[in-house]
């Protein structure tokens, strides 16, 4: 209706173009959050590298993990994450940390334009490029680097396990 390609009268459409916005907001609240949670992750792994003589002068930055994150993860989390059904994983993790390349608290409805709302996957794909064109960093493969990813409370589980043997 809002493309003009069914019919609709003018209030109409400015309740569309509100729930439009709205939705829109909480999308982007929602990747802030992912972004967040995805940040800590790079943050743990820079950390475990920083242990390993052998890797501290490799050029393994943010941006690495990051990189091998959204683009080539190992196939056991391409795997969850379907299950999980989460087919366009790409778009979501490199727009969420995106958006935390720019903003530092989850926006709200005031604190950007409408413009960015409307489009905001737009303007978050090119922070996330941005973000990884900073500074040259070292690819990694999942030949050499082995991860996996856990549900909350699959988590919990792993660890009450692993506290109880």
């Amino acid at each position: 209706m809002l493309n003009g390609l069914l019919p609709h009268d003018e209030s109409s459409e400015d309740e569309l173009t509100r729930k439009l916005i709205e939705g829109r907001v909480c999308e982007i609240r929602m990747l802030f959050f992912v972004g967040k949670d995805l940040l800590r992750w790079v943050a743990h792994c820079l950390d475990f590298v920083s242990g390993i003589p052998e890797l501290k002068s490799t050029g393994i930055r943010e941006q690495s993990f990051a990189e091998f994150l959204v683009q080539c993860p190992p196939e056991q989390v391409r795997t969850k994450l379907r299950g999980w059904g989460v087919f366009d994983y790409k778009s979501i993790f490199s727009r969420a940390i995106g958006l935390n390349a720019v903003f530092h608290e989850p926006p709200d409805e005031s604190a950007v334009s409408s413009e960015f709302i409307r489009n905001y996957f737009r303007y978050a794909d090119h922070m996330f490029a941005c973000r990884q064109q900073m500074q040259a960093f070292t690819e990694l493969t999942v030949e050499n680097f082995h991860f996996d990813i856990y549900a909350s409370g699959e988590y919990s589980r792993i660890l009450e396990k692993s506290w109880s043997e």
